[in-house]
C-alpha cells in the first residue's frame, strides 16, 4: 500500500516550504491549528492558505455545535477551492452524531474528511450515510488513543475492511505521535497519514542501519560529558 504523507499544519510560512515536498501530498488543517497559526479571521487566512496550496488536497474544518450551522459553514468553505475537503468532527460536542451533516454534504458532492473518529463503529456510522462516488476521508485518532492507553490497531483493521466496499473512501491515521506510525499506516494499509512537518523531516531521513544508530547514539552522550566536563 503506497501511504500518502499529508502534512498537519496552518502555519503559513511552513505550508510554503512542505508544498515544495514530493513526498508531501496534501494538508490537513484544524481550529486549534489555525489558532497556533494566529489566524484572526478564519476565512481570510483560509484563502491565503489556498493561494500558496492550490493544487493539492488540503482540509478545513468546520466549527460550528449545532448540525444546521455546520452544514451552512460545510457548504462556504466548500465555495473556497476545488482542492477542499470540509473536515467534520464525527459527532458534536454533545456527543450527537453528525449524520445528517455528513448525509447532507455528501448528497451535494462535497469532498469530506471526518475527523476525531476513535472506532470501527463510528466508521461503520459514516458509511452508512455516504454514497459511493463522492471522495470521504475517515480520520482516525491513534496517537491520542494510545495516550488514553488504548491500542487503535484493531479499529483501523476493522474499518479499512469495511471501507473496502467504497472506492471513494480513504481511511487517515490521524495524531501521529513517532515516525514509526508512518510504517505501521503503511503495513495496516491506510491510504494517508497526516503527520506534523518535524516527523515529516524524521521520515526523510530513514534508512539508517541499526549499527549507525548505536554509533550515533554513543557519541552524542561522549560530546555531552565532554561539554559538561564530567569527572569521577
Amino acid at each position: 500500500m503506497n501511504t500518502k504523507i499529508f502534512c498537519d499544519i496552518a502555519d503559513l510560512n511552513l505550508i510554503k516550504k512542505f508544498h515544495k515536498i514530493k513526498i508531501v501530498k496534501g494538508f490537513t488543517t484544524n481550529p486549534s491549528l489555525m489558532r497556533k497559526a494566529g489566524a484572526k479571521d478564519y476565512e481570510s487566512y483560509s484563502k491565503k492558505i489556498l493561494r500558496v496550496c492550490r493544487n493539492k488536497p488540503i482540509s478545513f474544518e468546520v466549527f460550528a455545535d449545532d448540525h444546521s450551522s455546520m452544514i451552512n459553514q460545510g457548504l462556504k468553505i466548500n465555495e473556497w477551492g476545488k482542492n477542499i475537503y470540509v473536515k467534520v468532527p464525527v459527532v458534536n460536542s454533545k456527543n450527537k452524531f453528525s449524520g445528517r451533516v455528513i448525509e447532507e454534504l455528501n448528497r451535494r458532492n462535497i469532498k469530506l474528511n471526518i475527523t476525531a473518529v476513535y472506532t470501527a463503529k463510528q466508521t461503520e456510522k459514516i458509511l452508512n450515510k455516504i454514497n459511493k462516488k463522492t471522495k470521504v476521508i475517515i480520520s482516525i485518532f491513534a496517537g491520542r488513543a494510545g495516550d488514553a492507553g488504548k491500542d487503535p490497531i484493531p479499529e483501523f483493521i476493522k474499518s479499512i475492511k469495511m471501507a473496502k466496499k467504497f472506492k471513494n473512501v480513504e481511511i487517515l491515521w490521524a495524531s501521529v505521535r513517532e515516525p514509526y506510525n508512518y510504517t505501521q499506516a503503511k503495513q495496516l494499509g491506510c491510504h494517508i497519514i497526516t503527520i506534523p512537518p518535524n516527523i515529516i523531516e524524521k521520515i526523510e531521513k530513514f534508512g539508517k542501519s541499526y549499527q549507525k544508530l548505536t554509533t550515533e547514539t554513543v557519541k552524542a552522550f561522549l560530546v555531552d560529558s565532554k561539554k559538561s566536563k564530567f569527572k569521577i
